[in-house]
């Protein structure tokens, strides 16, 4: 039975010997590296556009929000606005909700 077990052939190491260890990290640096220019810097820029965008909302803006509701900025508060989406219907959100700030006179145009 000992045809089917091999004998273990200790073998001398003939390759190359171990390298440095910023060497062994250079990948993992270089892909968090292409990682934060790709994607998380991007992203920042546009969350930062966006807070400059809700803080700068005023009343008599025309808005459109998340949801693809398009409305006229009413009233402000630190943390709700108040949008007319239709004569004498109002709708209370969160600023954040506020997508974009469209061209004055688009809801005269689209009606």
């Amino acid at each position: 039975m000992s045809f089917f077990i091999s004998d273990a052939v200790a073998q001398t190491a003939t390759g190359a010997a171990p390298q440095g260890g910023l060497l062994s990290f250079l990948p993992l640096i270089l892909i968090f590296g292409v990682m934060y220019f790709l994607m998380i810097r991007p992203q920042q820029k546009k969350m930062k556009e966006h807070q400059a965008m809700v803080n700068a909302l005023g009343k008599g803006d025309e808005v459109t929000t998340n949801g693809g509701i398009l409305g006229k900025i009413v009233s402000l508060d630190d943390s709700f606005v108040t949008v007319e989406i239709a004569p004498n219907v109002t709708i209370k959100l969160q600023r954040v909700a506020i997508s974009t700030v469209m061209p004055k006179g688009t809801i005269k145009a689209i009606k």
